[in-house]
């Protein structure tokens, strides 16, 4: 059985996609399509940031792209990059807490040497209140590198229990070029999948239409899975009928949901 899950394949990971892998161990053949494309700004502005942790109470990621982009930061030469291998900067960012959303995240925080707190919080909104309960007494901002097209949940839950918070944006968002010919390469020589998952609300925005118009009379064949609830509303907000919703951003947590309605 066939399901198209709406994504970018999993980089820097030795074998398959850990998506494709779960699926597979299961029995179901998962094909990954880009949706979005990325494009980083105002780098130099967070490295000035990050080089100064002292002006804030920790550091908030909710997209593995949001790591990303400190990563890019780290292989500037004559920047942070020697301040904080040379474990200094690290260790001054460590002594306060680095918040994220999901695994996927949470593993790209370990790997620029950062220890996450909150993985298992699963959203934004769970985040929130997370953050609310270990940072009910500091007094400075939390570091939020974020995306253009953030949603505004986690920065309003965090300012009705005033907590301080500087949103940086750091990253646009935008279609993938090769997504509508992908789309339709698959549709054409694939058939129609059994179950597709957007893994956020800009994929939805960004590509609901065309599997719409690819899909046809057989849409109503396919059911819809989401990443997450932040996302199933997106779908839901479209008209869209969710069969399914992941009980965490996981590959296991989206199979176990996805089986349940196959």
């Amino acid at each position: 059985m066939k399901v198209l899950l709406l994504k970018d394949p999993k980089e820097g990971e030795l074998g398959p996609d850990p998506y494709v892998h779960e699926f597979a161990s299961h029995g179901l053949q998962a094909t990954l399509i880009p949706v979005l494309s990325f494009e980083f700004i105002s780098l130099q502005d967070l490295s000035k940031k990050l080089a100064h942790p002292e002006a804030y109470g920790g550091l908030i990621f909710t997209s593995p792209r949001a790591v990303d982009a400190v990563k890019l930061c780290l292989c500037e030469k004559g920047g942070i990059r020697e301040a904080w291998y040379n474990h200094s900067l690290r260790k001054q960012w460590n002594e306060k807490p680095i918040y994220v959303v999901g695994r996927s995240t949470a593993n790209l925080v370990k790997e620029i040497g950062l220890v996450p707190l909150g993985e298992e919080s699963g959203n934004a909104e769970k985040l929130a209140a997370y953050i609310c309960i270990k940072n009910s007494s500091v007094s400075l901002p939390l570091l939020f590198p974020c995306g253009t097209l953030k949603r505004e949940t986690l920065p309003r839950c965090l300012h009705e229990k005033n907590v301080p918070l500087d949103s940086f944006t750091i990253y646009q968002t935008s279609p993938h070029p090769s997504f509508q010919q992908a789309l339709s390469d698959y549709f054409s020589e694939q058939g129609i999948p059994a179950s597709i998952t957007f893994f956020s609300p800009s994929g939805v925005r960004f590509c609901l239409k065309t599997i719409k118009t690819l899909a046809g009379e057989s849409i109503n064949q396919i059911k819809f899975a989401a990443i997450g609830p932040t996302t199933a509303e997106a779908m839901a907000s479209e008209g869209l009928t969710v069969s399914c919703s992941a009980e965490k951003p996981t590959p296991q947590d989206l199979v176990a949901c996805i089986r349940k309605v196959l």
